[in-house]
């Protein structure tokens, strides 16, 4: 056995970077390569795609960069951008954690049913749904939306309400700034919340019968028994959902594009449309390639600090 040993030239540890290679090789050609070729591009004054494939571009150093940072534009669609990370973020966490809580309780009935309803959003295409979206919103009176929004009215008007208490119909969802956002982030919202309950379900039903029992018999009612208990469980998966479908709200694309392409008058730019504008409408591909370089970068500092932080590392690499 010893000498059959000793005439194997690898060793297991040799056997499994061995096996890894190919994997390694396949996601430095589809991930890692194009970040870098990416990089080089954002190092040159390229301003169509012809200067990208063909390499008729120049070197120019870090001026985009330097240019990017000068730009009005470019902070007000990051700060655009993190404003609606944060504020669907929050919607999102509170939607889900209370459908999950929902769908885990022993006097609801046909829980089956339900979780199955829950994630049909995740069976239609982005594209699909985002459109859908769009024509609720519509700016027409006849829009479904402002088609609610009137009847409100009309029931609210025969009741004698105040007037404060009426809207001003038709609204303009897609042409004012911050009713804009409101659709986005109400769309970001549908899209998203689905995969955050499926994580949060698998969690709840994870949580030890006994220690609510043991909770009940000290006397703790629902809301100190979710406190003490239910959150502590569930933490962990609640912020590995939140962290994922963050990242993904970063990188939206379709909703503002279908909506009204980051409008009104690039107000709602978000950070991904900047890019593709900068480079597709003005042929800065230069300045659009630092702009997604810089996107990257901030979004990697976005999920370690929040892997690291949030302590979803902990015990990774213990021996």
């Amino acid at each position: 056995m010893a000498r059959l040993r000793a005439a194997v030239p690898f060793s297991n540890r040799d056997w499994g970077l061995l096996l890894v290679i190919p994997g390694v090789i396949l996601f430095s050609s589809f991930m890692l390569y194009p970040i870098v070729y990416l990089f080089y591009i954002s190092l040159t004054d390229a301003t169509f795609a012809g200067s990208v494939i063909g390499g008729g571009a120049d070197l120019i150093g870090l001026d985009n960069y330097v240019q990017l940072l000068s730009d009005s534009q470019f902070w007000t669609s990051m700060t655009t951008t993190w404003l609606f990370v944060a504020v669907s973020l929050v919607i999102k966490v509170f939607l889900a954690v209370g459908i999950a809580l929902l769908l885990n309780h022993a006097r609801v009935f046909g829980k089956r049913y339900m979780r199955a309803a829950v994630i049909v959003p995740l069976g239609f295409p982005g594209i699909f749904t985002i459109t859908v979206w769009r024509g609720m919103f519509s700016d027409a009176r006849f829009g479904v939306f402002n088609t609610i929004l009137g009847r409100y009215n009309g029931v609210m008007s025969s009741l004698s309400a105040p007037e404060i208490l009426l809207f001003d119909v038709p609204i303009g969802f897609l042409s004012g700034r911050w009713e804009a956002f409101f659709a986005y982030v109400t769309t970001e919202v549908w899209l998203a919340y689905p995969f955050m309950v499926i994580i949060i379900v698998s969690a709840l039903q994870d949580v030890p019968r006994e220690l609510h029992e043991a909770a009940m018999v000290d006397g703790a009612g629902f809301l100190e028994r979710f406190r003490t208990v239910t959150l502590p469980a569930i933490r962990r998966p609640v912020l590995f959902a939140s962290i994922l479908t963050g990242a993904t709200a970063f990188q939206q694309f379709l909703i503002p594009w279908v909506f009204n392409q980051g409008g009104p008058a690039r107000q709602n730019e978000l950070i991904i449309v900047y890019g593709y504008r900068e480079a597709i409408s003005f042929n800065e591909f230069g300045l659009s390639a630092a702009i997604l370089i810089v996107a990257i970068a901030v979004i990697g500092l976005f999920m370690y600090a929040a892997v690291r932080y949030g302590g979803l590392a902990e015990g990774v690499g213990d021996e």
